[in-house]
């Protein structure tokens, strides 16, 4: 499930193969991914001109056009991958991570592409299809990056109310780029248990939390996403924590399965 590091090295692949490239053809034709505009519409809007810059927020990528063109906003939803087909059958990806992979060529479930001048290919690969591309994204909408924000910024956004901590670091709006399982990971980190009360939390546990939000997203960023990260693997029936061998426990928390160390993330402070 694509979170802010999948999303990253997707941004960094478009970043790297598709800037300064003129776009030729756009296949537009499935209306699901490409709501709310009709077929065609995006295509008109994009034929001849050029990737100028792409940039990401939280979980959202978009690119720039040029010369007053539209923001072309790309989200890989839970299986999107951007690949970078060129002429010479080299092919490069960035995006979820599958455990199976795909092979170059196998372009069977792209949803949206872009065709270059020079016969090369910008393609959204979404088995699940529930990526999203439309033109001139909301990304106003989406709070702070969770790669780069500001401890004052995360106790102002992020703790306060009554809802459960995991819920509040899920919310795009408060903080953007935290997805299911980068939150539990970040909670396991911090010794913070995913239903306490996000205004509940003290000072030295609001910095500790953050610290480890950093950290963490830093660490997959490194490391190639976050099934990389120290506690995906234990999130399971039976597991017990990497850390001290205690039981893993699980529920249902801010509606998302939720998976914590029974001994180092109590209920309550």
């Amino acid at each position: 499930m694509p979170e802010l590091p999948e999303v990253e090295s997707a941004r960094a692949v478009v970043e790297r193969g598709a800037l300064g490239r003129r776009i030729a053809d756009v296949d537009d034709a499935d209306t699901y991914v490409c709501r709310p505009h009709r077929p065609g519409e995006i295509r008109d809007a994009l034929v001849g001109r050029t990737l100028t810059g792409v940039h990401r927020r939280g979980k959202s990528m978009w690119c720039d056009t040029g010369d007053g063109g539209p923001e072309l906003g790309v989200h890989l939803g839970m299986s999107g991958k951007i690949v970078i087909a060129d002429p010479d059958g080299t092919e490069t990806d960035g995006g979820d991570y599958w455990r199976r992979g795909r092979e170059p060529g196998d372009h069977r479930f792209a949803r949206f592409a872009l065709t270059f001048d020079d016969g090369g290919w910008l393609l959204l690969v979404d088995p699940r299809r529930l990526g999203r591309v439309r033109l001139d994204p909301p990304v106003d909408e989406l709070g702070p990056d969770a790669a780069d924000i500001t401890a004052a910024r995360f106790r102002d956004a992020v703790l306060k109310g009554t809802a459960p901590i995991k819920a509040r670091l899920l919310d795009q709006q408060a903080i953007a780029g935290i997805g299911n399982l980068l939150a539990d990971d970040i909670l396991w980190a911090a010794r913070i248990h995913p239903a306490r009360p996000a205004g509940d939390l003290s000072r030295p546990e609001s910095d500790r939390l953050h610290r480890a939000v950093r950290r963490e997203i830093r660490t997959a960023l490194n490391d190639g996403g976050v099934h990389t990260l120290p506690l995906i693997p234990y999130r399971k029936d039976g597991a017990r924590c990497p850390r001290d061998d205690a039981a893993m426990a699980h529920g249902m928390v801010g509606g998302r399965t939720t998976w914590w160390c029974e001994k180092e993330q109590p209920p309550q402070a």
